[in-house]
């Protein structure tokens, strides 16, 4: 008899540019759960201009991170596509995953206190470059970036050269890693309470 995937039946929203945001999404679509990208009218993910190599004409790294996801263009500057939004995430959605810059989506009026209070069973994944608080919430981060302010870089390289950053994303990687265990322990104290809640993940962490 065939097993079931774990996250069967489980929607995912996805609001995910580059890589932490994509692979946590993507683990979770392995998982079983349906993902549904949402990408700006405008180019879409930044991943989809990245150069070679090419798979099908499209850049390999792009369908690494987001094979077996549903992709839908959206004008958040658009005030009737901006409410068929809130309306399908509070409806719709189990697990909402974004890694935008901070305070973007509470901008538009899509954050987690917002999205959470229409539909209290939603998970809300936030994934940040430095955090939910402290002096550093507000500055976007970057894979690179945050090897270099953590240390990674100081301690990786050649002998009698300059550090290098590990080729590897292996931030963004561990990162999503950590945001996907917080989902899932999530989405299993909604099975016992009915609550869903926010999930907090950050790179410099």
């Amino acid at each position: 008899m065939e097993q079931q995937s774990p996250l069967a039946g489980i929607t995912v929203v996805e609001f995910g540019n580059t890589i932490a945001g994509p692979f946590t999404a993507r683990i979770l679509g392995e998982l079983g759960a349906e993902v549904i990208k949402f990408e700006p009218a405008n180019g879409g993910d930044p991943v989809r201009k990245w150069p070679r190599p090419y798979v099908d004409g499209m850049p390999a790294p792009f369908q690494a991170l987001n094979r077996g996801k549903k992709s839908v263009t959206v004008d958040l500057r658009d005030e009737d596509q901006k409410e068929a939004l809130f309306r399908f995430i509070t409806e719709k959605a189990d697990v909402l995953v974004q890694n935008t810059r901070p305070g973007g989506m509470e901008k538009l009026g899509l954050g987690a206190t917002a999205l959470c209070a229409a539909a209290p069973r939603l998970i809300y994944c936030n994934i940040t470059g430095f955090g939910h608080a402290g002096p550093l919430k507000d500055l976007a981060g970057y894979d690179p970036l945050i090897q270099a302010f953590a240390g990674i870089v100081s301690v990786t390289g050649e002998a009698d050269r300059p550090p290098s950053r590990v080729g590897v994303s292996i931030v963004d990687i561990a990162t999503a890693t950590w945001a996907t265990i917080g989902i899932q322990a999530a989405l299993l104290r909604r099975v016992n309470t009915g609550r869903g809640g926010v999930v907090d993940a950050s790179l410099f962490e």
